[in-house]
């Protein structure tokens, strides 16, 4: 048997940015996620977001790949969604998400920024957090 812990915070947007998740639906949504996660072997640790995005801990299995890690959790999510209508107007993910990798130490304060998102976007903006992320993980050297 290997034992693997890889620890990833990944961060994903409604397509367009828009704050399509009120309060309910995204406890709604976030419970699913956590259920269907579960039931394709995912380890997500943690999960939570604002209106137009969430966040979460994974820890990836031996045999997984954060892309398709990603594709399970956002493409059977949007389908979910939709077929259930659990938003009024269609629903799609972006296409784009953030994963970096969390070490041992750092990783009760990322669950915590994670738990605390309603209370940290009355601070700062998704618009503000997104440049945030971008800068701080050096996103924008590997651009071009």
């Amino acid at each position: 048997m290997s034992y693997v812990r890889i620890w990833l915070h990944c961060v994903w947007a409604t397509k367009n940015r828009v704050p399509l998740l009120t309060k309910e639906k995204k406890e709604i949504v976030i419970e699913h996620i956590k259920q269907n996660a579960k039931l394709k072997s995912i380890y997500l640790d943690s999960l939570n977001g604002h209106t137009g995005h969430l966040h979460c801990i994974i820890s990836l299995g031996p045999d997984q790949s954060i892309s398709k890690v990603m594709q399970l959790i956002k493409g059977e999510s949007s389908f979910w969604i939709n077929k259930n209508k659990i938003i009024e107007t269609p629903f799609e993910w972006a296409d784009e998400y953030f994963a970096v990798s969390v070490s041992e130490s750092q990783i009760q304060k990322v669950r915590s920024y994670i738990s605390g998102q309603e209370e940290h976007h009355k601070q700062k903006s998704w618009e503000e957090e997104y440049s945030e992320f971008i800068t701080s993980f050096g996103f924008e050297r590997l651009q071009g």
